[in-house]
């Protein structure tokens, strides 16, 4: 698999990226690593405020501005902190462990057997269900375990996410790989999305080099598996050590392996797949078109006769007056399609699927008391108790998460999009919404406009009391909405 890392430490290549110095983070009342972050979080008020002092703690000591400035789609970073606690309680092997032991993790669907040697990548997946005595039995052997949901099986790695992605506004996804000692699971590669390689346990030796060509500049879809005799010289190849953080943009080529002395559990946290202008055009110009066909009649006019005779590839070296009227007239059409382009309404349409790519939010304590999660209905002594939501105008509410709901207005009507109803395993459900009368769209825009402040129900821009109410209760039935004080004192 191509020459080990020197001993001592990492290996800078000449003119990559430098490794920037860290140490332990303090942790204060709530204690370190990963469960103390989540406790200070769950104090700050706004969600878009948790997501961005997540995003910096993820950084730490970089600041995030130099990293979008510096490294964002551009540079790797190679981050060494000295502190093995960092990540502490974000995910280990015990977790692995115990999500083996669930019950619910089936080879292929959840997890992945690979192996890599000599240039030879293999998967070696049975069916079913992955039961502990097969999946270790694979590992003693030398065989890696990628874990592909462990927000499934995580309530840790789950809330870790679930923050994140409101800082993207992309899907914040997660792997979770396991490597035995002296082998490597998967051959050279590069990949469609953003990585941040956190380490957990143990070592890995890393290689990673530059995008081959400018086609393979921050691509559209990740590699075959690659060759060693493929690879120039690798920009960047270290060792990583538990609270080690390594970043590569998408078309980064990248490879690690175990050294022969220690196993290594890392996760890497990934996000901006299909996230592009291009992407974002591919939405835009078909709707584009379409209203242009709607309202414009020179969008409707038959095409020439005879320009099958001059036009075409078996025409192209032609130079004539009626090519060159043709080839202006369609670049004529083009430039005026963008007075046509609904930007807005095709933003509101990525806000759709990337509230269906959401992970549910994770409630604090606090939050479940105040919504209808928390709510106390139940049955007791021989009949159900405290069933009503007796929302009033006085009743004081806020969005749970500000990115929590999308609004969008549709053929079909006015739809508002909600991640309160999500699975925690991508699109296992279907997008959620609903359906609302286009006069409640004022109230909708006062609840984001108001967050992250409480508003009386009786304040909601609705014409009758009695509406503002209905609204107010619909989305908090929801989980949309969270109340000041919880509606009923239990």
């Amino acid at each position: 698999g191509g020459p080990k890392a020197t001993p001592g430490g990492p290996k800078a290549m000449p003119g990559g990226p430098k490794a920037m110095p860290g140490g332990p983070r303090p942790a204060g009342e709530d204690g370190g690593g990963v469960s103390g972050l989540l406790r200070r979080l769950a104090r700050l008020e706004d969600s878009r405020q948790r997501a961005a002092e997540l995003f910096r703690w993820l950084l730490a000591p970089l600041a995030p501005a130099e990293f979008l400035g510096r490294h964002w789609e551009r540079e790797p970073l190679l981050l060494r902190r000295g502190d093995p606690d960092y990540y502490a309680g974000l995910f280990s092997t015990a977790d692995f462990d115990a999500a083996l032991r669930g019950g619910e993790v089936h080879f292929g669907t959840h997890l992945d057997v690979t192996s890599y040697a000599e240039g030879v990548r293999e998967t070696h997946n049975p069916s079913g269900r992955a039961l502990p005595a097969v999946v270790w039995d694979f590992y003693q052997n030398g065989c890696s375990l990628r874990l592909l949901c462990p927000q499934a099986f995580s309530p840790t790695v789950w809330h870790f996410l679930s923050i994140l992605q409101e800082q993207f506004g992309s899907m914040a996804g997660a792997n979770t790989y396991l490597t035995p000692p002296g082998t490597q699971g998967f051959a050279p590669h590069y990949d469609d999305i953003e990585a941040f390689v956190l380490q957990l346990e143990g070592k890995k030796h890393w290689r990673v080099y530059r995008p081959r060509t400018d086609a393979e500049v921050l691509p559209q879809f990740s590699s075959a598996n690659l060759t060693q005799a493929e690879l120039g010289e690798p920009v960047l190849e270290t060792v990583l050590e538990p609270g080690d953080l390594l970043y590569f943009p998408r078309g980064f080529i990248h490879q690690g392996d175990c050294l022969p002395d220690a196993h290594s559990l890392h996760i890497t946290v990934s996000s901006y797949q299909r996230n592009s202008w291009g992407d974002f055009l591919e939405k835009l110009l078909p709707a584009a078109l379409q209203m242009a066909l709607e309202e414009d009649v020179e969008y409707r006019r038959g095409l020439p006769m005879d320009y099958l005779r001059y036009m075409g590839v078996a025409n192209s070296d032609t130079v004539n007056a009626q090519r060159t009227a043709f080839v202006e007239k369609v670049q004529s059409l083009i430039k005026k399609l963008v007075d046509y382009a609904p930007i807005d309404a095709a933003v509101d349409q990525r806000a759709k699927s990337f509230l269906h790519d959401c992970l549910p939010p994770v409630l604090t304590p606090s939050e479940k008391v105040q919504s209808v999660y928390g709510f106390p209905a139940r049955w007791q002594d021989g009949g159900p108790r405290n069933v009503d939501i007796l929302i009033t105008k006085d009743t004081e509410v806020r969005l749970l998460r500000h990115g929590v709901i999308r609004l969008c207005n549709e053929e079909a009507g006015v739809m508002l999009y909600y991640t309160t109803e999500n699975s925690r395993v991508y699109h296992k459900e279907e997008p959620k919404f609903l359906e609302l009368d286009p006069e409640y769209t004022d109230s909708i825009e006062f609840l984001l406009s108001s967050y992250p402040n409480h508003v009386s129900v009786d304040n909601l821009p609705c014409e009758t009391l009695e509406e503002k109410i209905s609204l107010a209760t619909l989305l908090f039935e929801k989980g949309v909405l969270t109340t000041k004080k919880p509606l009923i004192q239990v």
